[in-house]
């Protein structure tokens, strides 16, 4: 135990928890994020924001959304004035790919150095960085270090023959070693092409052949590139598919090697010589004990060696299940296991729904549900990820494919939401006559409201930034109620959540206070004291959160 941690631990038994007399608490576990974490770092905290630049905003009415559509709505993401509340408050952007691509969605690179010509110019991206800075915003940018596509220059020279300066770039092979793509192994998809009488490898599809991250030069060219970017004033970068950068035989020798850890730590090292408190938030799609490995050693570097920040898939689930079905065990339990496998001062990165899943407001249904989901990881430790149009409530499309999980963002009633003067490059999703940011601002009930709200709250506590999280819910059983408090330094805050449509009360809690400051609360959310327990009455889906004095 830390010497800061055995001070609290002091503290807690020579002081009642509230007016009357102290009692043993009931046990509680403590998973948020231990010492050690780099409070320092900008990140550690922040709520970023992200955005697909083909259906944020147009702005030259060819139906396709760009960077200079994103710089006429980013007083909607932060106006640059914390006095307001009109505006989301978020601290940073995460672009989706913006890079030169033959696809819709970017993830196959053909230029690094480029901006896709559908969303502008490099000195459109310069103008946003600028903008988004004065404004108090960071930026970041997916970087897909994995693959590149198969028209990248790279690998058109790579195919060009055994003796081409690009052939060691990529995985080649003189036949077919027959891997299976590492999450089918018994299916049928093949992970190797045939090309010019040899076989590339490519995990994902033909059109994405992996990079031979064995080789040194293309480690230094990946550390180039992010450098490049750097300098030039992006904050960081989200690494997309970082299980599969090293492959050392088929089956699970294509996913989370070691060889991938040690490639993913020489590249933070990299970019942390460029700029000290750069962002690296990688996409593990795994177990929790898995992501916890991409952290790496916390004791060589605060909050990890390998990558800083790592997405909460299993969170995520756990959330949606558990506002669904009405219960928090699933949650508690999820937030228990973090606690047990992560290293020591990670920070988490938690989140509802990306651009590969089914959007949230469709899993959830219910307005009520929407909103409860939102207070719940919006008020976590670590590092929320809202994705657009989330803030709206807006839903996925009547089809699986990922465009409908990227449809056009709304922000009125008209025809084309307000997104195009044109044809929508996509259709608009179903319910865009009220999940529109138009309809919902000045609405104090909206789901807009109240995330601006929640922002708002998370940005006046240090402790539900980055405290420590202790659990006051059991993590089996029906769990009506999702409490935790969380602590840090002196600011010690109890939260609650009522994952049901009824009325509850979640308690009794020893807690050190006697008496509650409201940091965030819904109608008819209280927090009472007797006896020197703690307990919290919450309505249907409410919350309440409260700075104990």
């Amino acid at each position: 135990m830390t010497p800061r941690r055995l001070a609290a631990f002091a503290l807690a038994l020579s002081l009642a928890s509230c007016t009357g007399r102290s009692r043993s608490p009931p046990p509680v576990a403590p998973v948020g994020p231990a010492d050690g974490a780099p409070a320092g770092a900008w990140w550690n905290g922040a709520v970023f924001y992200e955005v697909f630049v083909r259906s944020f905003k147009d702005s030259d009415g060819d139906g396709m959304g760009d960077l200079r559509g994103l710089i006429e709505k980013l007083d909607h993401l932060n106006d640059g004035d914390p006095a307001t509340d009109t505006d989301l408050g978020v601290d940073a952007i995460w672009l989706m790919p913006v890079f030169e691509s033959p696809s819709t969605h970017g993830y196959d690179v053909v230029d690094y150095d480029a901006v896709e010509r559908d969303y502008g110019t490099l000195a459109d991206l310069d103008a946003l960085l600028s903008a988004a800075h004065a404004r108090g915003m960071r930026v970041i940018v997916d970087l897909v270090v994995n693959h590149t596509s198969s028209q990248h220059p790279w690998f058109i020279d790579s195919a060009s023959g055994p003796s081409a300066a690009k052939r060691g770039w990529y995985v080649w092979s003189p036949n077919d070693p027959g891997w299976k793509q590492p999450w089918d192994l018994y299916g049928s998809s093949s992970t190797w092409y045939p090309l010019g009488g040899a076989f590339y490898y490519g995990v994902f599809w033909s059109g994405m052949p992996d990079l031979d991250w064995r080789n040194p030069e293309v480690r230094d060219e990946m550390k180039r590139i992010a450098g490049r970017w750097l300098a030039r004033g992006v904050d960081g970068f989200r690494l997309d598919a970082v299980r599969y950068l090293v492959e050392t035989s088929g089956g699970m020798g294509q996913v989370d090697t070691p060889q991938t850890l040690e490639a993913l730590r020489e590249l933070y090292a990299s970019a942390r010589s460029a700029a000290p408190d750069v962002a690296l938030v990688g996409e593990a799609w795994a177990d929790t004990p898995v992501i916890a490995r991409y952290y790496g050693s916390t004791a060589a570097v605060p909050g990890g060696d390998v990558l800083p920040l790592l997405f909460d898939f299993p969170l995520a689930e756990a959330i949606l299940q558990g506002v669904s079905s009405g219960s928090a065990a699933g949650i508690a339990a999820t937030l228990a296991e973090v606690r047990q496998t992560y290293p020591r001062g990670a920070a988490d990165a938690p989140f509802l729904s990306n651009h590969d899943q089914q959007r949230a407001a469709t899993r959830l249904g219910a307005p009520a549900r929407r909103g409860n989901a939102a207070a719940i990881y919006l008020t976590l430790p670590g590092s929320p990820f809202l994705y657009y149009g989330e803030e709206i409530g807006q839903e996925n499309g009547p089809g699986a494919n990922d465009e409908w999980k990227r449809a056009p963002m709304a922000w009125d009633g008209t025809p084309t939401a307000g997104f195009t003067s044109g044809t929508p490059w996509w259709p608009l999703a179903p319910g865009q006559a009220t999940a529109n940011v138009a309809a919902q601002t000045g609405d104090p009930g909206s789901l807009l409201s109240r995330y601006r709200r929640l922002i708002r709250a998370r940005k006046s506590s240090a402790a539900l930034r980055r405290g420590d999280l202790s659990l006051l819910t059991g993590t089996s059983g029906v769990q009506p109620a999702l409490a935790y408090s969380l602590g840090l330094a002196s600011e010690t805050v109890l939260v609650a959540h009522n994952l049901t449509d009824a009325a509850t009360t979640a308690g009794p809690f020893s807690i050190v206070g006697t008496s509650a400051e409201v940091v965030f609360s819904d109608a008819g959310a209280s927090a009472s004291c007797a006896s020197g327990l703690w307990t919290v009455t919450l309505p249907a889906r409410a919350t309440g959160v409260w700075r104990l004095r």
